[in-house]
């Protein structure tokens, strides 16, 4: 019961229940990625009459955040290319990183040495910083 009210008022713990009944009555699975997103676009690639191209969508695995949605599936879902990454034989270069979500706000975010939730002391001043002050 608890999972129904959730996909029935909530998007940010999941699609909704109108975005499942939509994607299981007009979508077509294109695909997943490692994180378990999954990729859908309108059956057969349907042009949509409102926008003029096919719609394409993901369903997030957990929280909505688009953050976890890999660079090839990006593209693919912006309409930057036309064929996803399932349907190619893509390799990484050996100069790109794996895909890492947005770690704002938790534990494992980037805090720098001068910033004051990093750990340890804040470096010293070096004391070249003067202040401005206004002319009289």
């Amino acid at each position: 019961m608890k999972l129904f009210l959730l996909r029935f008022f909530t998007w940010w713990s999941g699609y909704t229940f109108g975005t499942q009944l939509w994607t299981w009555r007009f979508g077509e699975l294109v695909g997943s990625d490692e994180g378990g997103n999954r990729y859908f676009r309108t059956k057969n690639g349907a042009i949509d009459p409102s926008l003029g191209f096919e719609r394409r969508w993901v369903l997030y695995n957990g929280y909505a955040d688009p953050t976890t949605v890999p660079a090839a599936w990006h593209g693919w879902l912006h309409h930057t290319v036309d064929v996803p990454p399932t349907a190619e034989s893509y390799a990484p270069r050996e100069w790109q990183k794996p895909h890492q979500p947005n770690l704002t706000g938790s534990a494992g975010a980037y805090r720098p040495s001068g910033s004051t939730l990093a750990s340890g002391r804040r470096p010293k001043a070096t004391g070249d910083y003067q202040p401005w002050t206004p002319q009289a």
